[in-house]
């Protein structure tokens, strides 16, 4: 199989989100049919809405669609206790690290960091 990638960078604050989840529907959309499922396709899907900053890669690999975000932050992605009263966040980086089979994070060269999240195809 044939890697797939889909790339953007410097997204606007506003639709970043909206952006990200039209670039992973277009890039599931070209795998074809039967090649991912409804739910594994909402779980990629719902997983770059938390993930995107400010550059988003795509790839579907065999087994897998890597999501990718990369940020100038230094600072490392840490779980929260979630917000169950004043909707304030902290589900995320729990829900990442649930649904993806696998995540890393890796320093940049010049700071900032790539997190990387496999998710089931």
């Amino acid at each position: 199989m044939t890697t797939l990638h889909a790339e953007r960078t410097a997204l606007r604050p506003l639709s970043a989100a909206a952006e990200a989840r039209q670039a992973a529907r277009t890039l599931l959309a070209a795998l074809g049919r039967p090649a991912i499922g409804r739910e594994r396709a909402d779980t990629v899907i719902l997983s770059v809405s938390e993930l995107v900053t400010n550059t988003l890669r795509l790839a579907a690999h065999p087994g897998a669609v890597e999501v990718a975000v990369a940020d100038h932050s230094p600072r490392l992605p840490r779980a929260q206790t979630p917000d169950l009263v004043d909707g304030t966040g902290g589900f995320g980086w729990h829900m990442v690290n649930d649904l993806a089979h696998h995540v890393t994070v890796t320093p940049g060269p010049h700071g900032g960091k790539t997190i990387h999240a496999f998710l089931p195809r």
